[in-house]
């Protein structure tokens, strides 16, 4: 039951960050303007990547752990879910990372604009893992 609590709550703890930044955090870079939105990107995203992908990571390997002691597939589906967010993040989302994280980034240039509400587009697909792999831990839970 306790490496169950661990699948649960680290998924759920990746989810609510996720969604947080998604909807707070990164309309609130955006909404003071490119320069500021790109110069305080690096600093957020340091930190958050590094408390979210630790929980995406706990909650897969306590959720394929569940699955291999209940033999629930659910565990493992959602285990799957969560975890697909870090190859997600890996492939698709690091190369813009890196280009707002640079420091050569014209932080007033158009393009970072567009880069920035591309992040944000990207980074709902990491929530709606996220809320899909809750639910399913969840229901696997009851």
């Amino acid at each position: 039951m306790f490496i169950q609590l661990i699948a649960v709550i680290s998924c759920l703890l990746f989810t609510g960050a996720s969604i947080y930044v998604s909807v707070v955090e990164h309309p609130a870079r955006l909404s003071c303007g490119t320069v500021l939105a790109a110069t305080v990107f690096g600093p957020s995203y340091r930190r958050a990547s590094k408390m979210q992908a630790s929980l995406a990571l706990i909650a897969a390997i306590a959720g394929v752990i569940t699955w291999w002691q209940s033999g629930l597939l659910l565990w493992l589906v959602a285990a799957v879910l969560i975890f697909l967010v870090i190859p997600f993040t890996l492939m698709v989302m690091m190369p813009i990372n890196r280009l707002l994280s640079s420091t050569e980034l014209d932080r007033a240039a158009e393009s970072t604009g567009k880069l920035l509400h591309e992040w944000g587009r990207l980074h709902r697909v990491r929530s709606l893992l996220g809320s899909l792999a809750s639910f399913v831990f969840l229901w696997a839970l009851v």
